[in-house]
């Protein structure tokens, strides 16, 4: 057993046991703790925490840099990357990016040398990676819908937007799911249990007519042993970036604002209004209880009742 396959034990024992404390609807986000942490900025997304460094980590997509805040220090650039997008730590602190300008998932090393993991599927470029999850054993489960392509077309190899997994070790990559029309955000539940997938809908560039107008949505599949993918829910929430607390509630960011979805059916809990239309978000801080907040130019935070899922 290693030793994230042990916290996820205690983890499940702690949900098992405090499931009724989980805070009520109305005190998902704490009254009055909105900040505005940065504005001007070109496209943000793809929030990470780095909580050996007091450090939050995203993109500025048009901008192809990642950018780094801190409480002392703001916003500074943190590094010149090809338009990323979503970001995540592996389990050894390793940051894992998706670049849509180079088609890939790499990965940070500790010497800051940069390390291709995949760039394709079935001899064919991804269209452009866009986020990433992280299971218990460390296999990478992340989207690739043609966002990063231009036109959403030009030079495209692949016919589906699909949902894959990716054995680190080995370097395999399985596509798990072709579901959805436009996967977007990516999450896993925090016993690892469940894969939460975002779907922003039709586009007309998709290769199959029938996707050009399919409706978005939150999809909440349920992970068989051999890492096969059983739909448990689907709800017609068109949305962006994902994440889950330690109740596993589900928080995705709308054109009406930032959602939080029970887990159990994905009915809506509550809805958090903010400046501008949210792209990604993430939790951090010293206790897990900040989300931080990615809308388009700018960054924001938010003080929350439970903190983020591990």
């Amino acid at each position: 057993m290693n030793p994230f396959q042990a916290v996820s034990i205690a983890l499940g024992l702690a949900l098992s046991s405090s499931c009724s404390t989980a805070p009520a609807a109305d005190e998902v986000f704490v009254e009055g703790s909105m900040q505005t942490l940065a504005t001007g900025l070109g496209f943000t997304e793809g929030p990470v925490w780095i909580a050996m460094e007091d450090r939050l980590v995203f993109s500025d997509i048009p901008a192809a840099r990642l950018m780094s805040w801190t409480e002392g220090g703001g916003v500074t650039v943190f590094r010149e990357s090809p338009n990323p997008n979503g970001n995540l730590l592996d389990h050894d602190g390793r940051l894992l990016t998706c670049r849509h300008g180079a088609r890939d998932v790499v990965r940070t090393e500790p010497d800051g040398s940069i390390t291709v993991l995949a760039s394709g599927w079935d001899g064919r470029r991804f269209n452009s990676p866009n986020d990433i999850a992280v299971d218990i054993d460390g296999n990478l489960w992340f989207t690739d819908p043609p966002w990063g392509l231009p036109g959403q077309r030009e030079g495209r190899e692949l016919d589906e937007n699909g949902v894959y997994r990716l054995d680190v070790p080995t370097g395999e990559v399985t596509q798990v799911s072709t579901l959805h029309a436009m996967p977007n955000g990516i999450a896993l539940s925090p016993l690892g249990d469940f894969l939460y997938v975002t779907d922003t809908g039709g586009h007309p560039s998709h290769p199959d007519e029938a996707k050009r107008t399919s409706a978005g949505n939150v999809t909440c599949y349920a992970i068989g042993a051999d890492s096969s993918l059983e739909v448990r829910w689907q709800v017609p929430v068109i949305s962006d970036g994902i994440t889950l607390d330690e109740f596993g509630r589900v928080y995705t960011t709308t054109g009406e604002g930032l959602v939080v979805l029970d887990p159990a059916d994905g009915q809506v809990l509550t809805t958090l209004e903010l400046p501008e239309q949210p792209a990604n978000c993430c939790f951090g801080g010293p206790s897990r209880r900040t989300l931080f907040i990615t809308a388009r130019t700018g960054l924001y935070s938010v003080r929350t009742g439970a903190a983020g899922a591990r």
